[in-house]
């Protein structure tokens, strides 16, 4: 499912605060990036029509309908695809050539790699 940037600010509040009513998602946006509310419940409809969001009420209850290591799975899959020609290899070369990374941050992606951690 590909969400936009401003749909994504509205998954965003209901991944990190759970189910929101329309009227406390528009409260929270407004505050974070001055969106009024018709523009909240207009990206909420949007996502309603996507399958993102469940819509219940009483007073237009919104629960997130998809999980965003999901939403987190398919971007990074298009981005891959799109900008690296589909190679993880050539992405991480891109990330790791523009940072140094500490011995830490080496050990930790090593333990990655190998499937000893979790992400």
């Amino acid at each position: 499912m590909k969400l936009f940037d401003s749909e994504l600010k509205v998954m965003n509040v209901l991944w990190s605060k759970g189910s929101r009513t329309a009227k406390e998602i528009s409260d929270i946006l407004k505050a974070e990036t001055g969106w009024n509310m018709n523009t909240t419940y207009t990206v909420i409809k949007k996502c309603i029509a996507k399958g993102a969001i469940e819509r219940s009420e009483p007073g237009f209850l919104c629960r997130a309908l998809i999980l965003k290591e999901a939403v987190q799975e398919a971007e990074t899959d298009e981005l891959i695809g799109k900008l690296y020609d589909g190679s993880v290899d050539k992405l991480f070369a891109s990330l790791l050539g523009r940072k140094k990374l500490s011995a830490e941050q080496i050990t930790r992606l090593k333990q990655l790699v190998e499937g000893e951690v979790e992400p």
